[in-house]
């Protein structure tokens, strides 16, 4: 039965008459995917923001979130899709990759 709820939301979220537009579950998934949000990382529109800094052979370092307004939909995919030192592994469908670059795309307001 779950199966087939699951199947009938993901044909329909996005329809015509859906309550949900492609840019409000881009930005839902933007605030938090799986557990984490983008958002923490990347800041309230996708413009990078500060993480962490701690000191590393005598210097600071600085981790920043790098902006992602500007990314290409390829580009987005195969870096959501690789494993990073930092950034979580999100397991993203293709179509939720797809809304996220949507509301970032249109700027991510």
């Amino acid at each position: 039965m779950k199966f087939w709820v699951s199947i009938f939301l993901g044909l329909s979220l996005f329809a015509e008459d859906s309550f949900i537009t492609l840019y409000e579950y881009g930005e839902m998934l933007y605030r938090n995917p799986r557990g984490i949000g983008c958002i923490h990382c990347h800041g309230e529109k996708g413009k990078g923001a500060y993480i962490a800094s701690y000191l590393e052979d005598g210097k600071r370092v600085v981790l920043r979130g790098p902006d992602i307004r500007n990314v290409g939909m390829e580009k987005m995919k195969r870096t959501l899709l690789k494993r990073h030192r930092v950034m979580p592994t999100y397991f993203l469908t293709d179509s939720e990759i797809r809304a996220l670059h949507y509301f970032l795309a249109n700027g991510g307001e």
